[in-house]
Formats: structure tokens, C-alpha cells, sequence
């Protein structure tokens, strides 16, 4: 589990306004029962405020009210909203400028060895368009000259992990139009 924002003035303000047990709170806050005693006896955090977690989005009253009736229940950290929660992931992949020249490199490497991959997912890996795919595959890129395959994991514009699994999916649905299209003339001569 996460720890909440600012776990110590959290604990501050669960201790001054709430009823919950210091069990509870050490366990939310991610500390030790002994510094939530401290923090109840006046002994430690007296220099601090305490952080509402209500307000902060961190927790609802009902989760607040759900714990305090039941002393064994343990709170739960509401889930944190960022735009990609909101909107969904980005779809466009974001390559430094220090990188961007080394891309026809990576797409001429990706068409050399892995021609299995469809343009939609070199364009997805390396974040460009299939308007360069296409020029760097035809060879009328303007430095196509001075293009030499080389891996793009090894120039750093996607991951290992990355490539293996768009391989993998690539070889994947290959292999199923193969069986399929293989399938279908076997069933048409058990039909005579």
C-alpha cells in the first residue's frame, strides 16, 4: 500500500479529529504505533499541522466513519486521479531531440529484421509516422544514404520488453491468418 501525502500531518489530523484507533492510523499512514502514541501524548509533530485528507482527496468521510465503527477495518487510500486515469493513456510516445536522428536508423533495422511487424506498431514503438516508415522503407528518406539499421533498443528510443512483445503479438496474429487460411481447403476436400 502507498503511503498518503505528508503521511506524519495526516496522522496529526486523524489523531485530533477522528476516532479512529492509533492501530488504524499507523497502519493508513504507513507508521509506527508507537510514534501515532507520540504524536496523541503532545510529544512529537507539536510544531506541525495537521493535513486533512478529506479535503486532499486522500480519503471520503464514509471510509473515515466505515473504520471508526469497526476497530479491525483498515482504511483505504482513495484512488489518485491524473489525467491519464481521466483522459487514458497517451498514445503518442515522446522521443527527446537528442534521439529524433537516430529514428530512420531504428525504422530501417525494424524492416531488415522483423518485416513480421506492421507499420502501426514500428509507428507505436519509436513514436513517429508511417509517412517515414514508408520513406525509409522506399528509400526516398532525404538521408537515406546515411541510414544504417541499428537496433532501437540499443539507441534508446523503446524497451526490450517493448519490442519482444510486439514481436511476439506480430508473429501471434501471423500465425493465426496462416492456420486459418490453411484451414479452410482441408474442410472444402472432406466436403467431396
Amino acid at each position: 500500500m502507498t503511503a498518503p501525502l505528508m503521511p506524519k500531518a495526516t496522522a496529526i489530523w486523524l489523531v485530533e479529529n477522528t476516532a479512529l484507533t492509533f492501530d488504524q492510523i499507523a497502519d493508513f499512514c504507513e507508521l509506527h504505533i508507537l510514534e501515532i502514541q507520540a504524536i496523541a501524548d503532545g510529544e512529537s509533530g507539536t510544531n506541525m499541522i495537521g493535513l486533512n485528507p478529506i479535503t486532499s482527496g486522500q480519503l471520503s468521510e464514509e471510509e473515515i466513519k466505515r473504520c471508526e465503527n469497526d476497530g479491525e477495518a483498515r482504511l483505504k487510500l482513495n484512488p489518485i486521479v491524473t489525467a491519464d486515469s481521466v483522459l487514458g493513456k497517451k498514445t503518442r510516445k515522446y522521443t527527446p531531440v537528442s534521439k529524433r536522428q537516430d529514428r530512420p536508423d531504428a525504422i530501417a533495422w525494424l524492416v531488415k529484421f522483423h518485416p513480421e511487424l506492421p507499420d502501426v506498431v514500428i509507428a507505436r514503438l519509436l513514436g513517429t509516422t508511417k509517412n517515414m516508415i514508408n520513406s525509409v522503407r522506399s528509400k526516398s528518406h532525404w538521408n537515406s544514404q546515411n541510414i544504417k539499421p541499428r537496433s532501437p533498443v540499443h539507441l534508446g528510443l523503446c524497451r526490450q520488453v517493448e519490442l519482444d512483445a510486439a514481436i511476439a503479438a506480430a508473429l501471434k496474429d501471423a500465425k493465426t491468418e496462416t492456420s486459418v487460411f490453411v484451414a479452410e481447403p482441408h474442410e472444402e476436400d472432406n466436403k467431396f
